[in-house]
């Protein structure tokens, strides 16, 4: 059995028109979020194994965040692939996961996290800023992940139900 810990963003920052979108940071709610996450996932003991991130910075400081507080020791891998990935993506990079790795936790964007999560979930799921989904994952290998992968959902966390 696998873990897959799906994570959007925390909220970013408008404030700098100038930017490019791939460039926004986290405002101020989101600075906020991100370490309430890390800290639930240590209280339910789900720090992962591996975080892989969006490049974007406000996944990238999202992800951050959430593993400082989740004590994770391990070394956070950024992804151009996870900027505005379809899940068909987050699929690919999962597969990509040694299989040493138990729990998986993938940091990325709307639409395709929250569709990712409604077809693992087999229903509709809203995934606003900063929300978690927790899958387990009737797979011994990454490699065996797919659309038809037999998926539970344990955990969808949201901030505003925190």
């Amino acid at each position: 059995m696998k873990t897959l810990l799906l994570l959007r963003h925390a909220k970013s920052s408008w404030d700098d028109g100038n930017l490019a979108d791939f460039d926004r940071p986290l405002n101020s709610r989101g600075r906020r979020d991100a370490p309430r996450l890390g800290r639930l996932l240590a209280q339910h003991e789900l720090t992962p194994d591996l975080v892989v991130t969006s490049a974007a910075r406000r996944a990238a400081t999202t992800a951050e965040l959430v593993a400082l507080a989740a004590e994770y020791g391990g070394d956070i891998q950024y992804s151009n692939e996870l900027y505005l990935a379809d899940p068909e993506t987050f699929l690919d990079v999962a597969r990509d996961t040694a299989d040493a790795v138990t729990r998986l936790m993938l940091v990325g964007h709307n639409p395709g996290i929250e569709e990712l999560v409604t077809d693992l979930a087999g229903r509709e799921e809203r995934m606003p800023t900063a929300a978690l989904a927790c899958f387990r994952l009737s797979i011994a290998r990454w490699r065996e992940l797919n659309d038809e992968t037999a998926a539970e959902l344990l955990h969808l966390w949201r901030p505003k139900e925190l």
